[in-house]
């Protein structure tokens, strides 16, 4: 299967979607990480009982929401800021545009191995 290429316009027809996903991959990501701690320190004190219930539920929600951005050609660089590429092409090369969380429309792009720090805008 070939790589999915995004035109600007694309890519910011896809930002009303994201603004839902990413803070739900976010929340099921702490989630992830709280009942985990929970987990280790009732194994600790108890042998584990009840309290990592919701780890299974935080875990499906985390896939669910990698496999919607897959699903869709979306490469997601950085949960926590919600940092994602767009694979593209620019000036005839590939490259990504970028987008974080915050930012309005996609206004970046960098080369295929290069990242935020190397971003420019379009």
């Amino acid at each position: 299967m070939t790589e999915r290429r995004f035109t600007v316009e694309e890519a910011n027809a896809e930002l009303p979607a994201l603004r839902e996903i990413l803070p739900a991959i976010q929340a099921a990501r702490a989630g992830l990480i709280d009942a985990s701690a929970r987990i280790t320190d009732a194994v600790a004190s108890d042998g584990g009982g009840v309290a990592g219930s919701d780890w299974f539920a935080h875990q499906q929600a985390l896939r669910d929401g990698l496999e919607e951005l897959a699903r869709r050609g979306i490469v997601l660089r950085d949960t926590q800021t919600g940092l994602v590429d767009f694979p593209a092409e620019h000036d005839g090369e590939p490259v990504y545009l970028c987008w974080r969380m915050g930012e309005g429309d996609v206004g970046y792009y960098h080369g295929e191995h290069g990242g935020y720090r190397s971003r420019r805008p379009l």
